[in-house]
């Protein structure tokens, strides 16, 4: 008897709380985020064989650039400046970044080199096949890349993985960066340099 007047005590508590239950469903967007996605603190100075650089992270479903501290290649190869990008996406958010709310998708196991016998001028290689990335992983490699000397400064990547498929192009838009999850190649494969 006690343990059903406690429980009626409870509902009633309950029942007062001011909100009320409604069969419309209601939509109130996504969480608060304490996320502010502004890295706050000194900036790295370039020293010599380094510059300063962007590379995109996540914060809040967004691609963001951050200021990173990255080594020259010597000779100005573009598959060792993307080798360098890739790894500076790798590298695990600084203190600063993370309390900012920025993150990385890119696996630690992904590499890059450059074009195979065939490929387009420019073409670069993962080590798997581009569309097999996570779409927030991919999206981040192509707007890092895209307008570097990685992609010989064209807005378009063109991004193949081990030899024997065909590369395709990926370009970063806006529509990229606010969606990153909506990233994707321009279209067919690329055909051979020597048009086979």
């Amino acid at each position: 008897m006690a343990l059903a007047a406690g429980v009626s005590a409870l509902a009633a508590g309950l029942s007062g709380c001011g909100i009320r239950g409604t069969a419309v469903p209601v939509d109130a967007g996504s969480a608060p985020s304490r996320a502010t996605c502004v890295v706050h603190g000194p900036q790295a100075s370039a020293t010599a064989g380094s510059a300063t650089t962007s590379v995109q992270l996540l914060c809040t479903s967004l691609l963001l650039p951050v200021t990173r501290l990255v080594s020259v290649p010597e000779g100005g190869d573009p598959a060792a400046l993307a080798r360098a990008l890739l790894d500076e996406l790798k590298r695990p958010p600084s203190p600063a970044e993370d309390d900012a709310g920025f993150s990385t998708a890119v696996p630690q196991q992904l590499t890059v080199g450059g074009p195979a016998k065939g490929d387009p001028a420019g073409t670069l290689r993962l080590n798997m096949p581009p569309d097999d990335l996570a779409p927030l992983a991919l999206a981040q490699v192509v707007c890092t890349f895209a307008g570097t000397p990685a992609a010989d400064a064209r807005p378009t990547v063109i991004l193949g993985g081990p030899t024997g498929d065909r590369p395709r192009s990926y370009v970063c838009t806006d529509e990229t960066r606010t969606h990153p999850e909506t990233v994707q190649s321009n279209g067919s494969p690329l055909p051979p340099a020597d048009g086979r």
